[in-house]
């Protein structure tokens, strides 16, 4: 970020006028107007007075779903259709009040640049376009305009501040800040720390993922987040062009289909420490690639209390347990969002074999369409993205990046159907299933549902800190503003 004095500051007005045609009437029949005026006001405002609550309990009904296995199955319009967005919708202009290098994988810089644009804002800086992370995990060499849109990124801000792709040469030589702003931090600190432009042109910030607060900012701040994340990162071109050809080639092929993002590649399973289901090869295999990783700080992991805590992600196998049980049939189609699975193949036959119609965006696309995105994870991460964001039913096995800023999106979109399982309380049903406990697998498949019956994406404000829990702590248990912008930038329509 660079030291930006002055700055200019839009103001919009909007004025409505609104034409009556009236003709005399008696004082009777305006009297008994205005009173039944006022009995439909008051019949409206009783209607809408109760929070905005998920989903009602769907009808069901029974059916057979797979070989030899009972299910309940919802009604086909329950399994599809978006939850009621209840009149809302995005809001990210500013109201009349409203006067860095980037790390980790692709989601985890999109919010880092975003929260960067409003952290410039706060600091009356100009923001230089972010180099990104080329020594993380993914190894990738992308530069930000092979990923991002860049002067659709420039041109979007341009109300809210002054980007330059590249560091002016007059300032490449002076001594700068190199600063670790702390993370989640509120607006008074980043005014604390305009006091580094008494001694310094340039700051060079190292890290920016996590740097606001979730809650507690203003709200023209919470709004120029959304503005950069959901208006501004548009991604590049030819990351577009394909991934609406997935979306449009998914959509010929069934109409409807649910996106599925499976989180169960190698390192995450080393990371977690989940080996439910793995031969002891390979939970020795993760054990070393664990102990061997240095900035993985946990290496001791009890896989057990892992999974009963509901820290694993799904394995293939639970997936398919799971969505059979919500009612989805098995000719349901389903893009697989994921790296490469760890056990290949042979696990991956374990959803396979509940749902035989899963597709691949290297299914989707051809050789030479994908050639160009070989060898860069961010951009192929990318592609998945699109195709999740667009697609009728989302559904992630683990709650990673990903999974929060798709899901975040989607709500901004207008609540898009997201199915969120509650993994704790389905590894207790699994055991259930598995030790003979639920006799009745159509009981099992009622209690899936009614479980998730208020997780599927419908309108609700963010989840704020565990209970018990205090100092900085605290933060990093509070649901993300980036996984939930409502209410900031999501709005009634009569909203201003």
């Amino acid at each position: 970020m660079v030291n930006h004095r002055g700055s200019s500051h839009n103001h919009m007005r909007i004025a409505s006028t609104t034409k009556f045609i009236s003709r005399k009437q008696s004082p009777r029949t305006i009297a008994l107007y205005i009173f039944l005026l006022f009995a439909f006001s008051i019949f409206i405002f009783v209607f809408n007075a109760g929070n905005i609550v998920e989903d009602h309990p769907a009808p069901v009904i029974s059916i057979q779903s797979h070989p030899q296995t009972k299910f309940l199955q919802t009604a086909d319009d329950e399994l599809w259709d978006a939850p009621s967005r209840h009149g809302l919708r995005p809001c990210v202009k500013p109201t009349s009040r409203y006067k860095v290098k980037s790390n980790g994988g692709l989601n985890q810089m999109r919010t880092g640049i975003s929260d960067m644009v409003a952290v410039a804002h706060i600091m009356n800086a100009t923001l230089v376009i972010p180099r990104l992370d080329r020594r993380s995990f993914w190894q990738d060499s992308s530069t930000f305009s092979d990923i991002f849109d860049e002067l659709h990124f420039i041109t979007t801000l341009q109300g809210d501040l002054r980007i330059v792709r590249e560091l002016p040469k007059e300032l490449e030589l002076v001594p700068r800040a190199r600063k670790h702003f702390t993370s989640w931090s509120s607006m008074g600190y980043y005014k604390e720390m305009m006091q580094l432009w008494n001694d310094h042109q340039v700051i060079h910030v190292a890290k920016s993922d996590s740097r606001l607060a979730n809650n507690d900012l203003p709200l023209d701040i919470q709004r120029l987040r959304c503005r950069a994340l959901y208006h501004a990162l548009r991604f590049s071109p030819p990351i577009e062009s394909l991934g609406k050809k997935l979306v449009d080639r998914l959509r010929m092929r069934s109409g409807k289909y649910i996106a599925l993002h499976l989180r169960y590649e190698k390192d995450m399973l080393a990371f977690t420490g989940c080996t439910s289901g793995l031969t002891d090869a390979e939970s020795e295999e993760l054990r070393i690639m664990r102990e061997n990783t240095k900035h993985w700080k946990v290496k001791d992991i009890n896989s057990t209390e892992q999974r009963i805590g509901g820290f694993c992600p799904l394995t293939p196998k639970e997936v398919g347990i799971f969505l059979q049980a919500i009612g989805y049939p098995p000719s349901t189609l389903i893009y697989v969002a994921s790296g490469e699975i760890y056990g290949g193949d042979a696990r991956l036959s374990e959803l396979m074999s509940f749902f035989p119609n899963l597709v691949f965006k290297e299914k989707l696309a051809t050789k030479e369409e994908l050639n160009e995105f070989a060898k860069h994870a961010s951009q192929s991460a990318a592609l998945d993205y699109i195709v999740s964001l667009e697609s009728d039913v989302f559904v992630p096995s683990y709650s990673g990046n990903m999974a929060r800023a798709v899901e975040g999106h989607r709500r901004f979109l207008g609540h898009r159907k997201t199915i969120t399982p509650d993994r704790k309380g389905l590894v207790r049903l699994f055991d259930e299933l598995e030790s003979g406990q639920l006799r009745e697998t159509s009981s099992f498949s009622h209690l899936v549902q009614q479980m998730h019956k208020n997780r599927q994406g419908a309108p609700r404000k963010r989840k704020g800190p565990s209970p018990g829990i205090k100092g900085k702590a605290r933060f990093r248990t509070e649901e993300s503003f980036y996984e939930n912008p409502y209410p900031e930038c999501i709005c009634s329509s009569k909203a201003v």
